[in-house]
């Protein structure tokens, strides 16, 4: 186990050092070949049976051909380690999370509000256009909250259950979710498959993501951020996504949530945190800035526990 410890701290450094690549990222090429997939499958009553079958032919080439590389080298220690890590750093996100972030509340703080909606709409799906200050500060939060789980503590639950494989695996599956998941007349069947094998992986992730927030929360707000998460986060439309941004909005006392419009379509979603009548906060830069430090924090504790779990195993 301690071999896996170190691997993610090597993978870590990288991404601290390197951030996201920026040119001939493995996933570009992915996407192309999902893609390719996607074009030739995707037709004749858009069914669901070609979903499953896209998703195979877009993952199993894959997750066989680390699986078989990585039982090659396992004699080899530093040699495993180190591929293994930087395999690990492909799969993360947590400096890129954080950059763009950033590249909404610095503006944000200033009061530059077109720089501030420019930037968030790189990295949310809903319209943004017409999106006032809370508006541009409660998705920018949220994204940070939700994508803390799926870009970071996913990533690494994954390693930690087998290895460079199944993180690979999760990071495709990811992919093909945020390519194909979408409930559109196109892939509104096709999609089905990819969207809920995701859901599966991106489980048991999440409700750890959501007790690590509560946990690394301020300590004042940990019984909020409980609640929080129980009573709300499965009342989201997506039991993980809800419950990682119900208990983050929670741990930093800040309302999220709250009607949207995602391609001219308006949803009128739960609201998550405490209300404002219980002291919650409206969203603003400062709980951006807040989520960044609850997902480093969180960061920082499953650190620890894979170094702790180490020496006892």
């Amino acid at each position: 186990m301690l071999d896996v410890a170190v691997s993610v701290i090597l993978a870590l450094l990288l991404d601290k050092l390197l951030g996201e690549t920026k040119r001939y990222h493995p996933l570009v090429g992915f996407g192309r070949y999902a893609a390719l997939i996607e074009s030739r499958l995707n037709k004749k009553g858009n069914s669901k049976w070609r979903g499953v079958c896209a998703l195979s032919l877009a993952l199993l080439p894959f997750a066989l051909l680390f699986y078989v590389f990585f039982k090659q080298i396992s004699g080899f220690y530093w040699g495993n380690i180190l591929a293994s890590a930087v395999v690990l750093y492909f799969c993360l996100g947590w400096q890129s999370l954080i950059e763009h972030a950033k590249a909404v509340s610095q503006p944000l703080r200033l009061g530059d509000i077109a720089k501030a909606r420019q930037s968030v709409a790189m990295i949310v799906s809903r319209d943004t256009d017409n999106l006032n200050e809370v508006g541009i500060a409660s998705a920018a939060t949220e994204s940070v909250l939700e994508n803390g789980a799926d870009a970071i503590f996913a990533a690494l639950f994954w390693f930690a259950v087998g290895g460079a494989p199944a993180v690979v695996l999760y990071r495709l599956s990811n992919t093909l979710d945020a390519m194909w998941g979408y409930k559109t007349q196109r892939f509104f069947n096709f999609g089905w498959a990819a969207a809920r094998f995701d859901d599966v992986m991106n489980f048991i992730p999440a409700q750890l993501t959501a007790l690590s927030y509560t946990l690394v929360g301020r300590t004042k707000h940990t019984g909020q951020a409980l609640r929080c998460w129980y009573r709300q986060g499965f009342c989201w439309k997506s039991p993980n996504a809800g419950s990682v941004m119900a208990a983050g909005a929670g741990a930093i006392n800040t309302v999220l949530g709250g009607p949207a419009q995602y391609q001219q379509d308006d949803q009128l979603r739960p609201y998550l945190g405490p209300s404002v009548n219980d002291g919650g906060s409206p969203a603003s830069a400062l709980s951006i800035d807040e989520a960044c430090r609850l997902v480093n924090r969180a960061l920082g504790l499953w650190v620890l526990l894979f170094f702790l779990v180490s020496f006892v195993f």
